[in-house]
């Protein structure tokens, strides 16, 4: 759980799914449901400037608008929370819970550098318990090194 961020970065693909402002809400869903993900970096040129989510995708579903004429712009989140590569899992896992979100853009002296999100990080926190796991019964078992 003390492990930095940027393990976790090294064990996912480097192909961050993003969209300008003014795509459409559309053509959002139609690249998140190809894509089997749950949001998108909105980007100007290389600048972070909103998240859109699944759960932006509901809250528009209430309102009736035109999937095709929103653009993300309009329903994105624009107040971003984001970790650096040196937060910790625990520290990642803490403000997922607290903030009541799944995804967490990583950012590195104003640069993004990736997306974390809460099942990536019980994907590592599984995997760490495992190898902890086989540790202390390979040790018990006498078959330690």
């Amino acid at each position: 759980m003390k492990d930095p961020l940027s393990l976790v970065l090294k064990e996912k693909s480097h192909d961050l799914c993003k969209v300008t402002q003014a795509t459409s809400i559309a053509d959002c869903v139609d690249k998140m449901n190809e894509r089997k993900i749950g949001s998108l970096l909105v980007m100007d040129g290389e600048e972070l400037v909103g998240i859109f989510t699944e759960r932006d995708v509901l809250h528009l579903a209430n309102t009736g608008k035109d999937f095709k004429n929103t653009k993300v712009i309009d329903v994105m989140t624009k107040k971003l929370i984001y970790a650096s590569p040196n937060t910790t899992v625990e520290e990642a896992m803490a403000t997922f819970t607290e903030k009541r979100f799944r995804h967490l853009p990583i950012m590195d002296d104003g640069k993004l550098v990736g997306l974390i999100s809460i099942g990536d990080l019980t994907r590592w926190i599984v995997e760490v318990q495992k190898e902890e796991i086989k540790s202390l019964k390979d040790y018990v078992d006498g078959n330690y090194r």
